[in-house]
């Protein structure tokens, strides 16, 4: 018989190990909590002074800051230099750090507090040179404009030197302090700014090149394509919205029923990730701006919107400010969106106008490919040159220096270090180049539309589409930037650096750009689609944004309704999207008509089939009709242009479908579903009903697709992602200092334009009637320490929806005052 011996582990040895246990985890709780206080011990010593009086060096003279309840302040100065001093000094009380970085990114100074990890991005921005540009452009400034940016120099200067020992926390964790601000500093912000908007089409320009030598003329001329008869120039007027027959193009397809349910607001009023990796992602266009003249509204006063979409980061990209100086030999009285590390107000109103952008997208950045003798020499016409050098040192934190020797040809820099796979020598001609004015003093200023326009007319870049209102009931358009007159091509592909073919004779003049004032329609709207009529005889941009956005608005604008400031908000939160729609019914009718799909191919149909085309983030037909889109894109495209590689460098290096990137890539799909070329449809599938239909199998049917198709809602596709790039990375913390992941409504190709790391950077619309009831709204806060009551108090605001007013007479401002500082100048 055997016996089970049962052994007992001492009870002393046991309470032993669980002692040791208990002591380690209340050691690790105190050293988290040790973390955490100190971290907001060193926060809240950084935490502004809002009121009271405080001594500042370098003023002449008293400045009253009055912030109202969600710390914008309102500067008021005796003179205009006290007032950029002020500015300045008052900016970095809220955002000194992102200034710092923001210029840091811009110079490719960030390895030298950030170490090896960023030597990529510093070697980019030192070759392109924007800080060698915001050098030159400082020397041709003006000189009333130079002692404007020194005043705000010497304002962010005069904050530093007081706070040395209360600097924001990001300093100390990551151990180091801010240099003297330049007014160059300033320069190389707006540069970055010009890089952003205006930069990005170089890469499309090379990737197009690859793919006409792959597929020839006809297929390259159907995928890049550059109209389409949904645009609205801004300059081709309805005269009279009431004449049913004078509705512009139409067509047999159009899906617009007006009988139905409107959940647009036609019918519905509203009630009411890392820094530096941010700005390395590609950039995305996506901004609204319209003004309708009073007699569409219901105060017979104009009403002027106006959404920046931008890549998001923490704190938020713009900081609100009100700028007043009145005295005999100097006025401004100016409210808006700053720009931190610049002076001026970028996009508001003054006391008699407003205005608002969007990105035109112009063609300014060319690609010459230069050819290089065994010397290093290259092929000019009037025979061999040499490059000059520019040597780029990059200080990288616990390494050695690195240098850069960036040549330069008389087009610009050599920058094919940049361009993956390239390996001809590629010279960058860029209107940067030419230097960079800064108008913004003048446009703050402007009393009508022709101060308005003569100040505009030296906005070099970025080119932006700008509409205008004033008190008077006027309303306008115009056009903005340098764009070349070339003596042959568009820009849309490289060409020879060796002879002057291609070389550029000057810029289309200010006067010929498209404008407009005070059209018959009294509507006016862009979002970075085509603006050129078709008679322009100049090319202003070869990729034009797609054109649903400008529709939609258009589509409201022309309802024949009488607007109030809440339908402007309204409309900037739209979600609707007419292409996603459109997609959406073509491969409904295709599974309906396909000879056999699955049962969860006919269940994605009909889980789109009485889809009414808002991207809401509570329903799946927005992810089934986006996804089944992108695939179709894929299986039209792969056979022609190859696989993509699964690793992400050499989908960069090699031609593969993926290679394709345009603006108006929607616009190509469109044209094939609606004319179903059979040059387009690969030979493994008889008709397009079959090709659609695969493309919704391989959807449904995909290892990342839920087993419960009902489940994969749009908001979790589409999610919004914003983390703050330092503090982001603190237990704990983490969690007060940036929204991080939340689902969304909307998609790319809604009015409401937003993606995971990119949406409105401000919703912003001018009441003419009652500039006090203007209203402003950015996407976290004013504040850039994660302990202000200002830090994140305007994301619930923007995550559903609403805004603020905007105060701006004296009486408005001191009535909504929730704090009052004086500036006075240093003993």
């Amino acid at each position: 018989m055997s016996t089970l011996t049962v052994t007992d582990v001492p009870t002393s040895r046991r309470s032993t190990g669980a002692r040791i246990f208990l002591w380690l985890f209340l050691i690790l709780v105190v050293l988290l909590v040790g973390v955490v206080a100190f971290a907001c011990f060193v926060a809240r010593s950084a935490l502004p002074q809002l009121d009271g009086r405080l001594q500042v060096k370098g003023l002449s003279a008293a400045v009253r800051v009055t912030r109202d309840s969600h710390g914008v302040p309102a500067i008021e100065a005796a003179t205009l230099e006290d007032l950029f001093l002020a500015q300045g000094y008052v900016t970095a009380q809220d955002r000194l750090w992102q200034m710092d970085i923001m210029r840091r990114f811009a110079a490719g100074e960030l390895s030298e507090i950030l170490g090896e990890d960023t030597l990529k991005i510093d070697r980019e921005q030192r070759i392109l040179g924007l800080r060698a540009a915001a050098r030159s452009g400082l020397q041709t400034a003006s000189p009333r404009d130079r002692a404007y940016f020194e005043a705000y120099a010497r304002g962010v200067n005069a904050f530093v030197e007081s706070h040395g020992g209360s600097l924001p926390i990001e300093f100390r964790i990551l151990g180091y302090r801010p240099e003297p601000w330049q007014p160059e500093d300033s320069i190389v912000i707006a540069n970055q700014m010009v890089k952003d908007l205006n930069y990005y089409t170089i890469g499309d320009m090379l990737a197009r090149e690859k793919i006409l030598a792959k597929l020839g003329p006809e297929l390259t001329s159907d995928l890049y394509v550059n109209r389409s008869w949904h645009d609205r120039p801004p300059t081709v007027m309805r005269e009279d919205l009431n004449d049913q027959e004078n509705q512009g193009d139409s067509d047999d397809d159009d899906d617009d029923d007006d009988s139905g349910p409107d959940t647009s607001v036609t019918q519905q009023r509203s009630a009411g990730s890392e820094i530096w990796a941010q700005h390395a992602r590609e950039a995305v266009n996506g901004s609204n701006d319209w003004v309708v003249s009073g007699t569409h509204t219901v105060t017979g006063k104009p009403l002027l919107s106006n959404d920046m979409h931008l890549g998001h980061q923490m704190p938020n990209l713009w900081y609100e400010a009100h700028l007043k100086c009145d005295n005999q030999s100097a006025s401004l009285d100016v409210v808006g969106v700053t720009l931190p590390g610049m002076p001026y107000v970028i996009v508001g109103h003054n006391q008699r106008i407003a205005w608002g952008f969007t990105n035109v997208g112009p063609t300014v950045a060319d690609a010459f490919i230069e050819n290089l003798n065994g010397q290093g020499a290259y092929q000019t016409p009037k025979g061999w040159q040499q490059p000059e050098h520019r040597a780029e040192v990059i200080h990288i934190k616990g390494k050695p220096d690195v240098t850069v020797d960036v040549k330069i040809t008389r087009h610009g820099p050599i920058v094919t270090e940049l361009l993956p796979g390239e390996t001809r020598p590629v010279a960058l001609r860029w209107t940067l180049y030419d230097g960079l004015r800064m108008p913004f003093f003048d446009v703050d200023s402007a009393q009508n539309w022709e101060e308005f326009r003569k100040a505009f007319s030296q906005l070099d870049a970025p080119g932006q589409n700008v509409v205008y209102a004033d008190v008077d009931g006027n309303i306008g358009y115009q056009t903005t930037g340098r764009v070349p007159i070339r003596a042959a091509g568009d820009g849309s592909l490289p060409v020879s650096g060796a002879d002057d073919a291609h070389e550029w004779n000057g810029y289309i003049p200010f006067d010929r750009l498209p404008s407009i004032y005070n059209p018959p329609s009294g509507v006016i709207a862009t979002a970075n689609g085509r603006i050129t009529p078709d008679s322009y005889r100049n090319s202003i941009s070869v990729e034009w944004e797609a054109p649903w956005r400008t529709e939609r608005i258009y589509h409201v604008l022309e309802s024949g309704r009488k607007f109030a400031a809440t339908d402007m908000l309204a409309l900037e939160n739209d979600i609707h999207s007419e292409n996603d729609l459109f997609t959406a019914e073509r491969f409904v009718y295709s599974v309906d008509h396909a000879s056999k799909p699955s049962a969860r191919a006919k269940q994605a149909a009909d889980l789109m089939r009485n889809w009414d085309g808002r991207m809401l983030g509570s329903l799946v037909a927005p992810t089934i009709a986006v996804r089944s889109a992108r695939e179709l894109t894929r299986l039209l495209l792969e056979p022609r242009l190859g696989a993509a590689p699964e690793d992400p460098e050499a989908q960069e290096t090699t031609l593969n479908w993926k290679t394709y990137h345009w603006e108006m890539q929607t616009v190509w799909l469109q044209n094939i579903l609606l004319h179903q070329p059979k040059r387009w449809l690969p030979e493994k599938y008889p008709n397009y009903d079959e090709l659609l239909t695969a493309a919704v199998e391989a959807v449904v049917n995909g290892a990342a697709t839920p087993k419960d198709l009902a489940s994969w809602h749009w908001g979790s596709v589409n999610s919004v992602e914003i983390d703050h790039p330092v503090l982001g990375k603190i237990p704990f913390v983490r969690r007060w200092a940036a929204p991080g992941v939340r689902e969304q409504s909307g998609s790319g190709y809604t009015v409401k334009a937003v993606t995971g790391h990119h949406g409105p950077s401000e919703r912003f619309t001018a009441n003419l009637a009652d500039l006090d009831q203007s209203t402003l709204n950015t996407v976290t806060g004013q504040g850039g320490n994660f302990l202000s009551p200002y830090y994140m108090d305007q994301w619930k605001a923007w995550y559903e929806g609403s805004t603020f007013t905007l105060p701006f007479t004296s009486q408005a401002v001191e009535g909504t005052g929730a704090h009052r500082l004086v500036l006075e100048p240093a003993r």
